[in-house]
């Protein structure tokens, strides 16, 4: 009977209720739905350009890997404010969610200013970095002018995407997870129809090729900012925090001191991690220019199949933020360990789907058959360590919640700098290896994160309320 006792309350700490599972729902659900969509037109937009040959495919990939470091720097940026502003609407405080707000504004507007600085400056030697493995001089050159073509487009859709951050991060802070879905699902569609209208040139349209995937995906960006702009100030009574927001753009000194001393961390966290991303990518393309090709295959599946553990990371920031900033500590400790292990549990069944449907995937794809056959393996590995990232996502959103940006830094973008890309960059540079077995080495060395990781958990270094 003690043993029955003791198990039961073993579970009752990791499994929650009916309504627990409702409430984390409610928030994650619009977010898998916003970020499925993306991912899967991201996925066919990325079947459509490689419909029109492996070196438009690769350039393309080339150009998006490089953005990624700079929408993870925006990510990164909008998220040190995004800890304040959990917590100031947790203590139902409007006024402090739109000083957050308007700081956010001002480090979007100076990130893309340096980002389109940098890629008109040094685009090309940026993408030529991915180009050195073994291959033809006609092959990288194709993939060089593609990337170029679709970079200098995609520079058009930076401020709207830029500005759509602050919006839509805010409103997911505040628990308003509906019409960044809404407006997301809008744009992508958007996307898509544009992509198959200007790639081809159905219907009258002309045909752009990688160029005009590049205007599909900036025209996108431009409805969906349309979409949260408009609603928002149309609709005061439900977003009072918009109400005012560009009246004034003073931020009070002691406010602006605080997020940079816990926001700074975790900026340059995201940027050097993304870089750290876009470097392993580097590292991996040392093998063969297919292996590029082959890459883009599985991290565009692997992004698609992503979704559910993303979701549920961004849910634990949100729901244990707001959670701390009202002072229920005890509280938020169960709520996060209870979704700790309900985003293994799921990622652990994404993980077997994963790895039954990666040999489908690449048949998608016009591209050779090594590249193929790569691109499947990389696929079922990615998916044997999903269960592991999933923990890890939720790990570092757990310390993120409590302004722990310090130990979030050495924990994310540190890791990767100090102990992936050497373990990349030593077997890459140095072994003959095959690109798959450098790929399973860098993620297993992710299980120390995941014993620290552990630990600060369950010490609750986390607990603390940052805006009392």
């Amino acid at each position: 009977m003690e043993k029955t006792t003791q198990k039961t309350g073993f579970l009752r700490k990791f499994i929650g209720d009916k309504a627990f599972y409702k409430m984390v729902l409610a928030v994650a659900v619009p977010i898998m739905i916003q970020n499925g969509i993306t991912n899967f037109v991201s996925l066919l937009d990325n079947i459509m350009i490689g419909q029109v040959g492996t070196e438009q495919m690769s350039g393309v990939a080339i150009v998006n890997q490089i953005l990624f470091v700079y929408s993870l720097c925006l990510f990164g940026g909008v998220s040190g404010a995004g800890i304040f502003t959990a917590q100031y609407y947790g203590q139902k405080n409007h006024k402090g969610v739109q000083d957050t707000m308007r700081f956010k504004l001002y480090l979007v507007v100076v990130i893309t200013i340096l980002t389109v600085l940098l890629l008109l400056g040094k685009g090309d030697a940026l993408i030529l970095a991915y180009l050195k493995g073994e291959g033809t001089a006609a092959s990288a050159a194709a993939t060089l002018a593609s990337g170029r073509e679709y970079m200098w487009v995609m520079l058009l859709g930076l401020p709207a995407f830029a500005l759509c951050q602050v919006y839509s991060s805010t409103l997911r802070e505040c628990g308003e997870t509906i019409l960044p879905m809404k407006a997301g699902m809008a744009a992508v569609f958007v996307n898509l129809v544009f992509n198959y209208l200007l790639i081809y040139g159905k219907f009258g349209f002309p045909e752009l090729g990688v160029a005009g995937a590049g205007i599909a995906t900036a025209l996108s960006r431009y409805v969906e900012l349309g979409i949260v702009m408009v609603k928002v100030h149309r609709s005061h009574q439900q977003y009072p925090f918009f109400r005012g927001l560009y009246r004034s753009f003073r931020i009070p000194a002691p406010l602006v001191k605080n997020i940079l001393v816990k926001g700074t961390p975790l900026l340059l966290n995201e940027t050097l991690w993304a870089a750290g991303i876009a470097m392993l990518a580097q590292c991996y393309s040392i093998r063969s220019l297919n292996v590029v090709a082959a890459l883009n295959i599985s991290n565009t599946i692997g992004n698609l199949f992503n979704i559910v553990f993303i979701a549920l990371g961004d849910s634990v920031a949100i729901v244990v933020g707001q959670l701390l900033g009202a002072g229920k500590m005890k509280e938020a400790r169960e709520t996060d360990t209870k979704m700790i292990a309900f985003s293994v549990a799921c990622c652990t069944g994404i993980a077997l789907i994963m790895f039954a449907c990666a040999p489908l995937f690449p048949m998608l794809y016009n591209t050779d058959a090594d590249t193929r056959r790569l691109a499947t393996t990389l696929i079922m590995a990615t998916a044997v360590f999903l269960p592991q990232n999933a923990f890890l996502h939720a790990a570092y959103f757990t310390l993120r919640s409590g302004g722990k940006t310090i130990i979030t830094f050495l924990f994310d973008s540190a890791f990767i700098w100090v102990v992936s890309i050497p373990v990349a960059a030593l077997l890459s540079y140095f072994t003959m290896l095959p690109v798959l077995t450098i790929y399973i080495a860098v993620q297993l060395a992710d299980s120390i994160k995941c014993i620290v990781g552990f630990v600060l958990v369950k010490k609750g270094v986390w607990l603390n309320n940052i805006v009392s």
